[in-house]
C-alpha cells in the first residue's frame, strides 16, 4: 500500500478514539445537571444519535438510532424531565471557549429561521425567514457564535418571540412561555447573550454582525460600555457623523474618497482561496471614548458594503478587515449545524422543548468541532484540513454499528400502528368540530 494512503487509513481510524474521548468529556461536563440517572443516559443517547447519518433527526428517528423501543424517553427528555437547559448552555459555552480559545477570536451574532406549518409552534408567525429568503411561516432565533482560527461553534441562542405572541397571554401560556417574558427585539436578544458571555468570563476583542444589528444604537452603546470593539455592517442609507457638524449617508461618504484611499486586502480564507477586496477606512466623529470609524468594502464589480467600527484603543486596518470577514463564518456554522446535527429538524411546539432540543444539537456540533480540532495534527501536506462534515462521515463509516433487522422491523410496525391511531383520532376530532359548528 502507498505510504500516504497508509497514513490516511491510520488517521481515519484515529477518529473513533478521538470522538469518543471528546464525547465523554462533553457529556461528563453536563452530567451533574441531571438529578436522575435516566435523563442523563437519555441525553447521552440523544446527542450520540444526532451525530449519526439520519436523514431526519426528530425524536422518532433519534430513538430508533439509539436502540430505544419507543420515542417516549426522548420526548420526555425534551418536555418533562427535570433539568435546566440554560445551565447546560453555560456549560456548552465554557467548553467551546476553552477548546477554541485564541487571541483573535470574535463573537458573531446572527439569526436564522426555521420553517414551520400551523400557528401553534412557539414564536411562529409569517415573517422574513433568511433560510427561505422571503416572508414565510417560521420561527426565528438569534444565535451567538464563537469564531477563532482554531474553529467555530454556536455558544448561545434566543428564540425571537414576536409582539403578536407577547400581547396574547393565553397563547403564550399554551406554548409554555414564561409569564415574565417581555417582547425583545433581535438586537436586544443579542445584548442578552453578549452580557451573559462577558459575565461568564468570555474575553474577546470584537463582536461582528450584519445590518440588522449594526443599525441598533443600543447594541453599539452596550458594546462600548463593555469595552468590546465592534465591526457591524450597516445599510448604505445609514447616517454617520463624519465631522463635528456634518451628518451624512455612508454611501455619500464613499464619493469623497480618491482611488489612493483604497487598499487591497484579504479578509480571510474562503473555499477558493483568500478573499481579496478593496478597503477604505474613514474616521467618524463621536464625543465618547475610543475610536470610531467607517470601513468600506468594494468588490470586483464595484458593489460596496459598509461597516461601523469602534475600538477602545487604536487598531490597525488589517484587524478590522479580519473581523469584518469573520462574520460569514456564522452562516457556514448554521449550514453545518442544520446539515450535520439537525438543528432545524425538531418537532417541538413549546418553549421548553425548543430550548432543550437546540442546546442538545449545539452540544453535538461542539463534539464534532472539538474532535476535528483534536485531529488537526493528522492532516498531511497532500490533503486539505479535516472538516466537521468529514469528521462526522468518518465517525459513522468506521465506528457506527447498524441496527439489526429485528429492531428495524419493530420500529416499522410501531410507526405504522402509531400513525394509524393518530389518523383515526384526527378524523374523529375533525368530525366533532364539524358537528359542533352545525349545532
Amino acid at each position: 500500500m502507498d505510504k500516504s494512503i497508509s497514513k490516511t487509513v491510520a488517521a481515519a481510524h484515529s477518529v473513533g478514539p478521538a470522538a469518543s474521548r471528546v464525547f465523554d468529556e462533553v457529556m461528563a461536563r453536563i452530567a451533574g445537571r441531571f438529578t436522575r440517572v435516566e435523563p442523563r443516559l437519555v441525553a447521552r443517547d440523544f446527542v450520540r444519535a444526532l451525530l449519526t447519518a439520519l436523514d431526519r433527526k426528530n425524536c422518532w428517528q433519534l430513538a430508533e438510532a439509539a436502540g430505544h423501543a419507543r420515542p417516549s424517553r426522548m420526548q420526555r427528555l425534551l418536555r418533562e424531565a427535570v433539568w435546566d437547559a440554560e445551565v447546560v448552555a453555560a456549560d456548552l459555552r465554557s467548553l467551546v471557549v476553552d477548546g477554541l480559545a485564541h487571541p483573535d477570536a470574535v463573537l458573531v451574532v446572527d439569526e436564522t429561521g426555521f420553517l414551520k406549518k400551523g400557528v401553534c409552534s412557539v414564536g411562529v408567525q409569517r415573517q422574513y425567514c433568511g433560510t427561505a429568503g422571503r416572508i414565510e411561516n417560521s420561527q426565528v432565533a438569534v444565535f451567538l457564535a464563537y469564531a477563532s482560527p482554531r474553529g467555530r461553534a454556536l455558544v448561545d441562542r434566543r428564540l425571537y418571540v414576536p409582539k403578536s405572541w407577547t400581547v396574547d397571554a393565553d397563547r403564550c401560556r399554551q406554548a409554555g412561555i414564561p409569564p415574565s417574558l417581555e417582547f425583545a427585539t433581535k438586537p436586544a436578544l443579542a445584548v442578552q447573550m453578549i452580557d451573559a458571555a462577558v459575565a461568564a468570563g468570555v474575553r474577546v476583542g470584537f463582536v461582528t454582525a450584519d445590518e440588522a444589528y449594526g443599525r441598533d444604537p443600543a447594541l453599539r452603546q452596550r458594546l462600548r460600555e463593555l469595552g468590546i470593539g465592534y465591526v457591524l455592517a450597516v445599510a448604505r442609507n445609514h447616517y454617520a457623523q463624519v465631522t463635528t457638524v456634518v451628518k451624512e449617508r455612508v454611501d455619500v461618504t464613499e464619493s469623497w474618497l480618491s482611488e489612493l484611499a483604497w487598499q487591497r486586502r484579504s479578509c480571510g480564507p474562503g473555499s477558493k482561496g483568500e478573499r481579496f477586496y478593496d478597503w477604505a477606512w474613514v474616521g467618524i466623529h463621536d464625543d465618547g471614548p475610543g475610536l470610531h470609524s467607517l470601513l468600506i468594502r468594494r468588490n470586483s464589480d464595484g458593489d460596496l458594503a459598509f461597516y461601523r467600527c469602534w475600538t477602545p484603543r487604536p487598531a490597525p486596518l488589517g484587524t478590522l478587515v479580519r473581523v469584518a470577514g469573520s462574520r460569514w463564518t456564522v452562516e457556514e456554522t448554521f449550514q453545518i449545524a442544520k446539515g450535520q446535527v439537525g438543528l432545524d429538524q425538531y418537532q417541538c411546539r413549546n418553549w421548553t422543548s425548543w430550548h432543550r432540543f437546540t442546546i442538545l444539537a449545539m452540544l453535538a456540533l461542539a463534539v464534532l468541532t472539538l474532535t476535528t480540532l483534536a485531529l488537526a495534527s493528522t492532516t498531511t501536506t497532500e490533503m486539505v484540513a479535516l472538516t466537521v462534515a468529514e469528521t462526522r462521515r468518518l465517525i459513522n463509516a468506521l465506528h457506527h454499528t447498524p441496527p439489526d433487522i429485528a429492531h428495524l422491523l419493530r420500529w416499522s410496525y410501531w410507526r405504522r400502528r402509531h400513525q394509524a391511531l393518530a389518523r383515526t383520532s384526527h378524523y374523529r376530532r375533525r368530525e366533532l368540530q364539524q358537528l359542533s359548528r352545525q349545532t
